[in-house]
Formats: structure tokens, C-alpha cells, sequence
């Protein structure tokens, strides 16, 4: 994190009298422990109109203030903002096939598997769109206690239903997807991604694994009670991305609102793009493709995008043509490609236990009041 790079760049005035709406919901939510804390950010129009904090790290008085520019734990933002992102940038450079079977990329896959075993009918494009048919989430961590045995379960997981026919938001499905793309990059994806994605979009507290001494500046996720037996702070809290070392294709990434702002505006520049204004790194093309739904009938599943369903955390405001995603630890990013409207919103709900749900009311509420303002 270039903390000289972040606190030079100056902060826009938060607009608390246009957005009194949606800082009343983010207030209640804090008062009603939904989190202790939160940064939020929207842009709309090309402009970030508004960026600020509310809240601390904990529910302790005297916990550090969350600042807009505090760094989270942004959890399964890392499927979009680093996993999804990265087969965007390859497949736009010709170096990814969507068709191409899983197998091709990741032999061990259907070692021992019998000849008409549904995995070895499993492409890329089947684990960026949740259909593959592999389980939503699976506990690896439990006994595989290193990173190549945790992929090797993973490799070995049966699948529970035929490809294509079912949709299941995976965890199992990234986390194979995310080493089918290091094969492909010939590097790992923490190295890859911050080189051709990040730094070239100026993305300073955008990273995998921050270090020791940038970890206090870190709001906390959990006190973990069953694996680690410690508070998780500035490392990340899913427990099978921990066992990876931190980085992985569902997990591990940690950002901040001006970032994930900065990262949306590159999709909403390239959604827009003509060849007199190119965007930096993606092209149209790229997002109408990953944009797009995928099916089965009833999902709301594009390729690595979530889009807007009828009881979406988006809220009632987001048109159809609109992307984003949740992170498991309380953070979310929704991008309006039609109306040019970004908004993020990072939280820590899982301090001190992750059973707190409250974020599922807040989020919509939170995203209508903005879109309401604007």
C-alpha cells in the first residue's frame, strides 16, 4: 500500500445534505451493530460525488475511525476486481478460451475420474458463470492444512450436478479457476494481477497479503474461535484462501473505496468507449461479453458478474444492464453501465462473529437512498 501515493491525492467534500438519506441508513445500521464501521463512495457521471466514513474499526470507544480511504478485507470482491478481471484482460488479448475444458488446463482434475464423469465436461466458462455443477462452499481448510493439498481436495471435489444445468455460486469453482488462469499467465495471480491490472490503474491499496507493519491500519474481521484461534486482522479471514497463502481466485484480495472506485470507472470508460476515446485496459467488447447472463433459466449470473435480480442487494434502482458483487466480510461493489453510476460500500459485519446478517437490509436500503439522491 503507497500510503505517500494515497494521502496526496485530495478527498472530494463529502456531500452529507444531497446524501442524508443514505448516511441516516448507514447510521442506523452502525447504532444497530450491523458493523462498527464503513467506507462508501459513489461516482456517477464520471465524478466521484461522494466518498466518506462513517464509524470505527470495533465497537470499543476508543477503536481507530474508518477514514475513506481505509483499507478492508474486501473478500469475494477478489472473484471480480482481481479473478474475473484478469480472464477479462486475457480473453480480450486472445490468450483465453472460454470452451476450453477445465481438464485442458488442469489435468489432476480428472485423474482417476471415470470416463463419463461430469468434470471432465466442465469448461472456464462454466465456473465464471456458477454453473459448473461443483458445490457452493466446502470446508477444505478442515483437513488439508497446506496449499497443495487444500488444491488438491479441491480437484478431487465430485460434482453434484451436470455442467451447465444448474446455478451455484462456488467458491470451489474460483478457486480452480483462479489457478486454470495461472497457467495461463505462467505466474501467480497475486504478482500477475497487480502488475497488468492494478498498478496500471493506479490502484495503490489494491493488494493480496499486506504486510505486517499495514495490518493495524486494517479493519479486523473476526475473532476466530475454531481454526486460527486469534483476531484476523490484515490477513485474510476465509480460512481455504488463508491455507493458499493468502491469495486466491475466490479470496484474499484487500482494497478501499477510491480504488474500487477507480476500478469501476476503467468498466464504465470501456462500457463507453469509442475508437477516439479507448479505455486504459478493457474494451467494450469485453464488457458486453462478461456482462452478459449466462443461464441456466433464473440466474442472475453473467461471467464472474453478478447482475440484478428481484430482491438484488442492489436495491430497486439498478437497471438490468448493471454488474457487481458482494464480499462475504459485509462489502459490495454495483456498477449502473447504463446510467454511469458506481457504488461501493466496504464494512467489516463479521467483527466480532461472522452470524451477523443484518447487512442484508442495509445494503438495499443503502443503494436505493444514494440512486434516489442522484
Amino acid at each position: 500500500m503507497d500510503a505517500e501515493t494515497t494521502a496526496s491525492t485530495p478527498e472530494p467534500r463529502p456531500d452529507r445534505s444531497r446524501f442524508a438519506a443514505a448516511y441516516r441508513v448507514l447510521e442506523d445500521a452502525i447504532r444497530g451493530q450491523a458493523f462498527p464501521g464503513c467506507a462508501f463512495g459513489v461516482l456517477a457521471a464520471g465524478d466521484v460525488v461522494l466518498q466518506d466514513a462513517l464509524g470505527r474499526f470495533t465497537y470499543d470507544a476508543d477503536s481507530p475511525r474508518v477514514t475513506a480511504r481505509t483499507v478492508f478485507d474486501v473478500a469475494s470482491l477478489t472473484k471480480v476486481v482481481s479473478t474475473t478481471a484478469a480472464a477479462m484482460l486475457l480473453d480480450q488479448r486472445g490468450q483465453l478460451e472460454l470452451d476450453l475444458p477445465l481438464a485442458e488446463r488442469l489435468p489432476a482434475l480428472v485423474a482417476g475420474r471415470s470416463a463419463g464423469d461430469p468434470a471432465r465436461r466442465v469448461t472456464l466458462r462454466h465456473l465464471l458463470a456458477h454453473n459448473s455443477g461443483l458445490p457452493g462452499y466446502v470446508e477444505f481448510f478442515r483437513t488439508a492444512r497446506t496449499a497443495d493439498a487444500l488444491l488438491d481436495a479441491c480437484l478431487k471435489t465430485p460434482l453434484e450436478a451436470e455442467p451447465g444445468t444448474r446455478a451455484e455460486y462456488s467458491d470451489p469453482g474460483f478457486i480452480l479457476l483462479g489457478k486454470a488462469l495461472e497457467t495461463l499467465m505462467r505466474e501467480n495471480l497475486a504478482a500477475w494481477t497487480a502488475r497488468e491490472i492494478f498498478r496500471r490503474l493506479g490502484l495503490a491499496s489494491t493488494l493480496f497479503s499486506p504486510p505486517p507493519t499495514a495490518r493495524g491500519a486494517i479493519p479486523p474481521t473476526e475473532i476466530d474461535e475454531t481454526f486460527r484461534h486469534r483476531r484476523i486482522q490484515g490477513e485474510v479471514q476465509d480460512e481455504n484462501a488463508f491455507v493458499l497463502g493468502g491469495a486466491a481466485g475466490h479470496a484474499g484480495l484487500f482494497s478501499s473505496v477510491p480504488d474500487l472506485l477507480g476500478f469501476a470507472g476503467e468498466i464504465l470508460s470501456a462500457a463507453n468507449a469509442d475508437d477516439r476515446a479507448p479505455a486504459s485496459i478493457f474494451c467494450g467488447k469485453t464488457i458486453d461479453l462478461f456482462s452478459c447472463r449466462q443461464g441456466p433459466e433464473g440466474s442472475s449470473r453473467a461471467l464472474g458478474w453478478d447482475t440484478p435480480s428481484g430482491n438484488s442487494s442492489s436495491g430497486r434502482h439498478f437497471s438490468p444492464h448493471s454488474i457487481g458483487h458482494l464480499g462475504f466480510s459485509g462489502c459490495s461493489l454495483w456498477i449502473d453501465l447504463d446510467a454511469g453510476v458506481t457504488i461501493v460500500l466496504l464494512t467489516n459485519r463479521t467483527w466480532p462473529r461472522r452470524e451477523r446478517q443484518k447487512i442484508r437490509q442495509v445494503r438495499p436500503a443503502f443503494h436505493d437512498a444514494v440512486r434516489e439522491a442522484l
